[in-house]
């Protein structure tokens, strides 16, 4: 048999997912009708963005996590500060990248990054802030466990899901 999991895991990622309409339906006492409309609607609005599965990272070979502080280079009157959003979009792309947030306070970046590995980390790192102009500084907080994500907890307890 083909083994075609990190496609299905990739197209997951992407929002690849849809509600559960009769567990809705179930949990809400209304009828699959009225939550599908509802959901639809909160989907047109744009409240509901998109669907995704939550993973156990580790299963799916991603079990390093650390969350990069970055900071810009300081405003100089020679050389224009580089655009915050644009630097985030070009973050965002790369694929160990699950998050960007650009904050206020020292640092202009918060990054989360999975990898495989904490080599593979550092190769990322290297690459990240060898091509981003403007990143002056980083800083690297390693993820030892998660003990939530997503809404749901990670503890081996687990509700009849």
């Amino acid at each position: 048999m083909k083994n075609i999991k990190p496609r299905i895991i990739r197209l997951l990622r992407e929002g690849y997912c849809a509600p559960q309409i009769a567990r809705l339906a179930h949990a809400t006492m209304e009828p699959a009708a009225t939550i599908h409309y509802n959901i639809r609607k909160l989907e047109k609005e744009g409240a509901i963005k998109t669907y995704k599965a939550v993973f156990d990272h580790q299963k799916i070979e991603e079990g390093f996590c650390a969350y990069v502080l970055l900071g810009l280079t300081p405003l100089s009157h020679s050389e224009p500060r580089a655009n915050p959003d644009e630097i985030a979009d070009s973050i965002a792309r790369n694929r160990e990248v699950e998050s960007v947030d650009i904050v206020a306070g020292d640092w202009e970046f918060i990054v989360k990054v999975r990898t495989r590995s904490q080599e593979e980390y550092f190769g990322f790192l290297k690459k990240l802030l060898g091509k981003e102009k403007g990143v002056k500084r980083s800083c690297s907080i390693v993820s030892l466990k998660q003990a939530k994500a997503e809404f749901i907890s990670t503890s081996t307890k687990q509700s009849g899901m």
